[in-house]
C-alpha cells in the first residue's frame, strides 16, 4: 500500500481519526507534566515543519511523529535531560535566536490496527530526512522504551543493556530505532516529571493509594511515590537517548 507524507498542519483531519491514531498512544497521567503544558503550545506554532502526518491511499492518518529543533555539541553529557528538556532548549533557543543543528525525534505513534508493518520506521524516516532538509546533521531521540513497563523495578541503566541472543536490544522500540542504526547514547532517568495530587493520581490510574509511599501504576515505566500529608504523587518517567546520526 502506498503511504504519503505531509505536515500534520496541511489539514484539519477529522476527530474520528484523530482518536484512532492516538488511542492507545500514551497513558493518562501525561498530562501531569506541568513544564511541556508551559511550552507546547510554542513548540506546536513555532516548530509545525517538523510534525508530521503519515497519509494512506484513502487519505487516512496512520501514523504520526514529531520533534524540535534544538543545538547539541554532540557530546552525551550536554544532551537535554530528557524529552521535556528538549522542548525546553528548543523553544528557549528559538526566543534567543540559537542557530539549531540536532533534530530531536520526540515520538512516534501508529494507529493501533497497523501495528507491526513498518509504518514506525517509516515516520522516524521520514522525520530524519525533514530534519535533514531543515539544516539538522544531528539526529537524537529520548526513547521510550514499550517493555519497560513489565519491569518498573529496574533502573532504566540497567534495562537499556537487556538485549536478545541476536545482540539486538529486548524492549521492540528501542529495535525499531537500531534497525535505521542508531546508536545507544545514555540512560535519561528523569525524561519526564509528572505530578499531581492524590486525587488526579487515582483518576488517571484507575487506583487507590490510602497511604504515603511508592507504587507500581499502569503503563508506568518507574514507581509513583505519593505523599498523602501533602496530597501529592510524583513520578519521573525514564527514557533512553539514542543518536541516528
Amino acid at each position: 500500500m502506498a503511504w504519503t507524507i505531509e505536515r500534520t498542519d496541511a489539514r484539519t483531519w477529522p476527530d474520528e481519526q484523530v482518536k484512532e491514531l492516538f488511542s492507545e498512544g500514551f497513558p493518562a497521567f501525561i498530562v501531569g507534566d506541568r513544564l511541556v503544558k508551559e511550552y507546547i503550545g510554542r513548540v506546536r506554532e513555532w516548530f509545525a515543519g517538523l510534525d508530521l502526518t503519515l497519509v494512506d491511499a484513502h487519505q487516512v492518518p496512520v501514523a504520526s511523529g514529531w520533534g524540535v529543533p534544538i543545538r547539541w555539541d554532540g557530546l552525551t553529557g550536554t544532551l537535554p535531560t530528557g524529552y521535556t528538556q528538549a522542548l525546553v532548549r528548543a523553544v528557549e533557543g528559538r526566543e534567543q535566536g540559537v542557530e539549531a543543528d540536532t533534530l530531536v525525534i520526540c515520538g512516534a505513534v501508529v494507529t493501533p490496527s497497523l501495528k507491526g508493518r513498518g509504518l514506525a520506521g517509516e515516520m522516524l524516516r521520514a522525520l530524519r530526512r525533514t530534519g535533514e532538509g531543515a539544516g539538522l546533521s544531528k539526529v537524537v531521540a529520548p526513547v521510550r522504551p514499550t517493555t519497560k513497563a513489565a519491569y518498573p523495578l529496574t533502573p532504566i541503566e540497567t534495562f537499556m543493556r537487556w538485549s536478545r541472543e541476536d545482540g539486538m536490544a529486548l524492549d521492540p522500540w528501542i529495535r525499531t530505532h537500531q534497525r535505521l542504526g542508531a546508536e545507544l547514547l545514555s540512560a535519561a532517568p528523569a525524561s519526564q516529571t509528572m505530578t499531581g495530587t492524590v486525587a488526579e493520581w487515582e483518576r488517571w490510574t484507575g487506583m487507590v493509594f490510602p497511604e504515603s509511599g511508592d507504587y507500581v501504576i499502569p503503563g508506568g515505566l518507574s514507581l509513583l511515590r505519593v505523599d498523602r500529608s501533602a496530597d501529592c504523587g510524583v513520578y519521573r518517567e525514564p527514557n533512553i537517548w539514542m543518536r541516528h546520526s
